[in-house]
């Protein structure tokens, strides 16, 4: 089996008395979606930024594409190729959709940031760009400002831009939060179609998108993993259904 694109390892990490993560082991591999689930202050978001980089775990090894990136920032994670979506959109919402994605191919290429209107005419950018959105199905939004889109549109967004940064893998989290039953079925179909190009971590509650999508699933709670495994594996674990799931489940 090939060496996985994204391994964690015995990771920790306390705030005070509090072990938010603690001894924390998955893995990512090429192709796939493995969704990581558990109930309100397992420690999610705080495993995520820990493997962004935004935040230093007290013990444990992050290795990314076979290399170390534990002494790493978030920045220097990114151009290695690991990309992030959060759960509160952090998109320039004045601008339109093409120069979000513009800025993120701008600063891919190494290139001064511009903001005239002459960078508009610059093919460099501009193509990359629009083929990053047509790849999110938002081409035929670009000229709109982020500020007019939807709010499944933006979670569209922020993907494109993390691929306009040539992202080898993704960590999403809760991108269905807020979305209506129609916005996480277009979402679920473009997360579907993206795991050749970019495996993904996925931080989610909706659990119809998890059980649709997930090749593998981890369960957290209270900071540690109490399962991981098959779909079909976690959904009929019986620990599993009486502490998250539910006893119906």
């Amino acid at each position: 089996m090939a060496d996985p694109i994204l391994d964690i390892r015995d990771l920790s990490k306390s705030f005070g008395g509090l072990k938010a993560t603690d001894g924390v082991s998955l893995d990512l591999r090429a192709g796939e979606i493995h969704a990581l689930i558990g109930p309100n202050g397992a420690g999610k978001t705080t495993l995520i930024h820990q493997i962004s980089g935004g935040l230093r775990p007290d013990a444990g090894s992050i290795r990314f594409l076979g290399q170390d990136v534990l002494g790493l920032g978030v920045a220097a994670r990114a151009r290695l190729g690991l990309g992030r979506t959060f759960q509160i959109s952090s998109l320039a919402l004045e601008f339109s959709a093409l120069r979000n994605v513009m800025l993120a191919v701008q600063g891919r290429q190494g290139s001064s940031f511009r903001f005239f209107a002459n960078v508009m005419a610059d093919t460099s950018l501009t193509e990359p760009a629009m083929a990053a959105l047509d790849r999110v199905g938002l081409a035929g939004r670009a000229a709109v400002p982020a500020a007019e889109l939807s709010h499944g549109e933006r979670r569209q967004l922020e993907i494109a831009i993390a691929l306009a940064l040539g992202s080898r893998a993704l960590l999403l989290d809760e991108p269905m939060a807020g979305m209506g039953q129609e916005g996480s079925r277009a979402l679920t179909r473009l997360l579907d179609a993206l795991r050749a190009e970019a495996p993904i971590l996925l931080v989610e509650h909706d659990m119809d998108a998890v059980f649709a999508l997930a090749d593998r699933i981890s369960v957290l709670v209270y900071g540690r993993i109490v399962a991981s495994g098959a779909v079909e594996d976690i959904r009929n674990n019986p620990d599993v259904r009486q502490a998250y799931l539910g006893a119906s489940a």
